[in-house]
């Protein structure tokens, strides 16, 4: 593999490991109504393990409530019911034609057990962006190894890879602190 293949694999892999903790980031409740809270909620319907967001319109008329319209209104049973069993931690308002969750105010224990989660996944992030470092290094190692570029151009790359990682990490931790900053408020 060549300096610029090895470099542009391992870019792609770590751009790939941010955008995983970006979703996960999506997904966190702040205390504010968001779709995301709710959108890869699995429904059981008709057998299969279904997104919700494939079932249902789901949106937020203010900041302290969700709105889910199913687009069949025989799946209100199935949403409702996995929504009790996930750990969302809100009651389902079934009214026959939609449903209503109402985000409660988040304790500051909440807050701060979230706040932990976030750095844990954080660490998580960064973790997958080291072992794509790791992969690269090696790649530099077998191919200069297999005379296929020098210890100069291996070196080189070894540290451009090290430049890429260091710029992804600030952009987990960037997002990280953001995060929590708005869980905190």
């Amino acid at each position: 593999m060549t300096t610029d293949e090895i470099l542009f694999d391992a870019e792609e892999r770590m751009e790939k490991a941010v955008d995983v903790f970006k979703e996960h980031l999506r997904g966190l409740r702040t205390g504010r109504a968001t779709p995301a809270l709710v959108d890869n909620l699995r429904v059981e319907y008709y057998g299969s393990p279904t997104p919700l967001k494939t079932l249902a319109q789901i949106n937020c008329p203010d900041p302290q409530s969700i709105v889910i319209r199913p687009f069949d209104a025989s799946c209100l049973k199935d949403i409702e019911k996995a929504i009790r069993s996930s750990n969302l931690g809100m009651s389902p308002n079934n009214d026959g034609k939609m449903i209503r969750l109402t985000v409660p105010a988040m304790s500051g224990d909440q807050r701060k057990k979230m706040v932990a989660e976030i750095k844990k996944n954080s660490e998580d992030a960064k973790v997958a962006c080291r072992n794509i470092r790791r992969d690269a290094n090696k790649h530099f190692d077998v191919a200069e190894k297999g005379k296929e570029m020098t210890e100069d151009e291996r070196d080189a790359g070894k540290e451009k890879v090290q430049n890429l990682l260091k710029t992804f990490e600030g952009k987990i931790d960037e997002m990280a602190d953001k995060k929590s900053k708005e869980i905190m408020e």
